[in-house]
């Protein structure tokens, strides 16, 4: 399941640069997770980076992109090239 951020979003700068799939920009007002690219961090952290650094916990799982952890760990390996 793909990840996103609520408007809770105080735009502190610390999880875009944690993400390893370049997942995370800045957005109109908050930042945005691309579900397209967003994998929990499977396959590079047992647990997701920008969960770990978000001061105000503003970052869950999106109901709307569920995936199993083996079809997110199908996307990481597309998207490092390992597919």
């Amino acid at each position: 399941m793909a990840l996103f951020i609520t408007d809770e979003c105080i735009n502190c700068d610390v999880c875009e640069p944690e993400c390893p799939n370049g997942a995370i920009t800045q957005g109109e007002e908050i930042y945005d997770i691309a579900p397209d690219l967003c994998t929990e961090c499977v396959g590079h952290f047992e647990v997701s980076q920008c969960i770990e650094v978000c001061p105000v916990d503003c970052i869950l799982l999106d109901p709307g992109h569920k995936e199993t952890q083996d079809e997110l760990m199908v996307k990481y390996k597309v998207l490092v090239g390992k597919a």
